[in-house]
């Protein structure tokens, strides 16, 4: 089902045909990763709050305090929605400190351990779209808030997909505001060359939406995985889909421009050895 902001809006799935590049985040868009983030958040916030008396964890309280934040921004955000203030400690807190680095350790290592034990398969709909808009000659990036998004990237099969990404690393080591800041989609579109305006922007949570709406995208795509159409249309969504499968016919049969054909997409590049891709305690997208 594809649900639009308005029927007479000229932003509808039409600009995917002429717009330049797609940034995609990646849990819950192109990958199915984001039931584990919820499930490692719940097990988190479950027992830590139960022993102390605290209103308990809902799913509801995922979507508007987690999904799509810095994890530890997810911490903050969801303890102060209980009331509670904790000291902030530092990156390398044990998973047991009383942090909220502490907190976002512990609930680091529970997803990275489903993450080596099940692995992840991307959404089929997901990369039918991603593949078609690649052999179009359409500009691709992830624009992640996930310190995992490599590792997931290469256990779903799509890391050489991608020559550019933003994620919890780079906006970590350069000083990037994470969403529902535009900043780390604004420096996707930088790292392609492009403006804002020349781009997609392919969310399925709120903070997500609102950044791409925010920084005034040339599209903003909204994904239903749990959090609602509505809400995302409401936070910034132009259009909301249920699979991106739904879309692939909307990307266009060729792409060209007055000059003639669009130029092909530069060669892929080894993965950024900036990124540790390790299993070390990092910064995941909830």
């Amino acid at each position: 089902m594809t649900v639009s902001s308005s029927s007479e809006s000229p932003r509808d799935v039409s600009r995917l045909g002429s717009l330049d590049a797609l940034l995609f985040d990646l849990d819950g868009v192109l990958t199915p990763t984001a039931e584990v983030h919820m499930r490692a958040w719940s097990r988190l916030f479950t027992e830590y709050f139960e022993p102390r008396g605290l209103e308990p964890y809902t799913e509801a309280d995922y979507f508007e305090h987690v999904d799509g934040r810095p994890r530890y921004d997810g911490v903050r955000a969801m303890l102060a929605a209980r009331g509670v203030t904790l000291p902030e400690g530092s990156d390398d807190d044990a998973p047991d400190a009383e942090t909220v680095r502490g907190l976002g350790n512990r609930k680091n290592a529970a997803f990275a351990a489903e993450l080596a034990e099940n692995g992840v398969a991307p959404y089929p709909g997901s990369v039918e779209f991603l593949d078609r808009a690649i052999a179009l000659g359409i500009r691709v990036a992830v624009v992640s808030s996930s310190r995992n998004a490599v590792p997931v990237l290469e256990a779903a099969g799509l890391r050489d997909r991608f020559d550019v990404i933003v994620d919890g690393v780079v906006a970590a080591a350069e000083g990037i505001s994470g969403k529902p800041a535009p900043d780390t989609y604004l420096e996707g579109a930088r790292r392609l060359g492009l403006t804002a305006a020349d781009c997609v922007v392919v969310e399925d949570a709120q903070s997500g939406v609102e950044a791409g709406r925010r920084g005034a995208f040339g599209l903003v795509l909204g994904v239903d995985r749990g959090t609602g159409a509505q809400t995302l249309i409401d936070f910034g969504a132009d259009v909301v889909v249920d699979d991106l499968g739904e879309v692939v016919g909307s990307l266009g049969s060729s792409r060209t421009r007055d000059d003639g054909p669009t130029d092909p997409p530069p060669p892929r590049i080894a993965p950024n050895t900036d990124h540790d891709i390790s299993t070390s305690p990092r910064e995941d997208q909830p």
